[in-house]
């Protein structure tokens, strides 16, 4: 299927990437300094984590590479680091309250992910592989940065809950719900269900040789 970018459907891309940009590189902050890295450290982290995934997806796509063509996105990975990284120095933080951001970007560039793909013609099921892409990409860039083992192949449904949600506003889409509507529900829906993956340990089977 074809999206066709009108105006409100831009708009909504814009705003869906930004959010996205703002919470993944405040989770790429807190996941950092963890690890004690120094401001530049850091920041260096909270730009790798909010705009890697969706860099690689426009590569891609070959399309122009979105915090390239427009710094506004660059700017708020870098406000996100430099502010996380002063709230964390005054408020004290649990080491794993990093997963919620990291849910809330998961979501957000899933959907964002998808809906870049479609308005350039990819096929639905590229598509939606495109979602996973962005979604998950920063955070295996941030953990391989902190010599982490990346949280997407070891953590209760990463990948899995991107790649449905993905499928899922595809879905939406092609029964005629409003792009914002559709995108807002999928987003949520992602962040749920990665909340509850956690919560309960819910995760797929693991690879291993029979014994």
């Amino acid at each position: 299927m074809i999206v066709h970018p009108g105006p409100a459907l831009l708009n909504s891309l814009y705003w869906i990437t930004l959010v996205a940009v703002i919470v993944s590189s405040a989770s790429g902050v807190l996941k950092a300094g963890f690890r004690q890295f120094d401001l530049f450290g850091v920041i260096m982290i909270g730009l790798a984590t909010g705009l890697g995934g969706g860099s690689l997806r426009d590569m891609l796509l070959d399309r122009d590479v979105f915090w390239i063509r427009d710094q506004a996105f660059f700017i708020a990975s870098l406000g996100s680091a430099v502010g996380m990284f002063l709230i964390a120095r005054l408020v004290a933080i649990s080491p794993r309250f990093f997963l919620i951001p990291d849910a809330m970007g998961l979501g957000a560039f899933a959907v964002a992910g998808t809906l870049a793909s479609l308005t350039v013609g990819a096929p639905w099921l590229i598509a939606s592989f495109m979602g996973v892409v962005t979604g998950i990409m920063g955070g295996i860039f941030r953990d391989l940065l902190c010599n982490e083992k990346p949280v997407v192949f070891q953590s209760p449904l990463y990948a899995t809950v991107s790649w449905i949600g993905s499928l899922f506003f595809i879905g939406l889409l092609t029964l005629g719900v409003d792009a914002t509507v559709a995108s807002i529900t999928t987003g949520l829906a992602i962040f749920i269900a990665r909340m509850l993956a956690v919560r309960f340990n819910i995760v797929l089977p693991k690879f291993r040789f029979k014994g």
